[in-house]
């Protein structure tokens, strides 16, 4: 008998719900930026990149979140 072991699925790495495409970034600068510009209508988070607009709309919808870390608590850079 011959057992083979396949890797288990990696969760995507997510922030404020949103799947990140590498490292959360976007979403990170997105939250800052709209920390920094006191932004809080979802309506005023349309940029080019759907990361950055879903870290401007994860601002608006938790304040409070930080942009430190990804939801499981790891610490972005």
């Amino acid at each position: 008998m011959i057992f083979t072991l396949s890797p288990l699925p990696v969760a995507a790495q997510t922030f404020g719900g949103y799947e990140c495409t590498e490292d959360c970034s976007g979403h990170k600068a997105g939250y800052d930026w709209t920390e920094e510009n006191d932004i809080n209508d979802e309506s005023d988070c349309n940029g080019n990149s759907t990361s950055f607009n879903e870290g401007c709309e994860t601002y608006v919808e938790d304040q409070d979140r930080g942009s430190e870390t990804d939801d499981d608590g790891n610490y972005l850079e």
